[in-house]
């Protein structure tokens, strides 16, 4: 006992700093990992595994030979089968690091500000009349993920916003109203695509179609989707597999200029144009004082 405690005194007494970064990065990386697989059907295969590895280790004890045979070959073929079986949670946590600080290395500035509020101005108008009217739309506003794999499943328009145009998209003898609007850069740039639906089967049944392709889009990107019911004519906002209803435009307008503009500012600050121009006005104040210092 004496021995084991002043080992545990000369390990601690020996730790570095960066023993202790090492240890917050793996406690950190094991509760995202955590995180994400209870939000995901991932846990219970998680659970799988661990009762799978057990009976392993049980074979082992008693001298199973067979059952131990067995299931060391599967753990064998177990790392190729987790890849096949994890695929979308693993393409899900990838693009959420994509998505995240360290993964935006923008070259481009933003878009303009006053052409996007005008273009969420128009759409929450035209948003608006559906609701009125118990038009069906869904609407998709593109953020920091590309959606050209979506865009390439419907019509390309590349319009500007209106909401004339948008209520003629979604018009229902319109070939197109069935799929869904991207809007890119705060323009109309596609209509009639095809949306990937959630495979979350513990949804309301009270959810249809274009709710669950709200839903399966927004788990696979960080787009806003605006959904409108053909039955009842409710407004729906939905974001990172969230859906919330019972939105009216105002309110609508608000969270689209809260979420959207506030994207394009840090999109900008994080552009690499604007981190050189960041740096040549920090520089121009010097050279003009280094100017006045030598004419003095």
């Amino acid at each position: 006992m004496r021995t084991l405690w002043s080992q545990l005194i000369y390990a601690i007494s020996h730790i570095s700093v960066f023993d202790v970064i090492d240890i917050i990065i793996i406690a950190y990386i094991i509760f995202k990992a955590t995180q994400f697989l209870t939000e995901s059907r991932g846990g219970q295969l998680v659970k799988g595994l661990i009762i799978l590895f057990g009976a392993y280790l049980i074979s082992s004890w008693f001298g199973l030979v067979t059952v131990h045979w067995l299931l060391r070959r599967v753990m064998e073929w177990g790392v190729i089968a987790l890849a096949v079986i994890f695929q979308p949670e693993i393409r899900r946590a990838l693009e959420r690091i994509g998505r995240s600080k360290l993964g935006q290395f923008g070259l481009a500035g933003r878009t303009d500000e006053e052409q996007l509020k005008a273009s969420i101005d128009s759409i929450c108008m035209a948003v608006q009349s559906m609701h009125d009217q118990k038009i069906g739309a869904l609407i998709v506003f593109e953020r920091t993920t590309s959606l050209g794999d979506i865009i390439n499943t419907g019509t390309i328009i590349k319009a500007q916003s209106s909401s004339q145009m948008v209520g003629n998209i979604f018009y229902p003898k319109s070939p197109l109203h069935d799929g869904a609007l991207i809007v890119r850069n705060g323009k109309l740039y596609a209509a009639g695509c095809i949306l990937p639906l959630t495979s979350n089967s513990n949804l309301s049944s009270q959810l249809g179609t274009r709710h669950r392709a709200a839903i399966g889009m927004s788990e696979v990107s960080d787009a806003i989707i605006i959904v409108v019911s053909e039955e009842t004519g409710k407004i729906s906002l939905v974001q990172n597999g969230t859906i919330e209803r019972g939105y009216d435009q105002i309110r609508l307008r608000e969270e689209l200029y809260r979420s959207l503009l506030q994207d394009e500012q840090e999109h900008a600050e994080d552009g690499l144009f604007f981190k050189i121009k960041s740096f040549i006005d920090r520089i121009k104040p010097a050279k003009k004082e280094e100017e006045k210092n030598d004419e003095k």
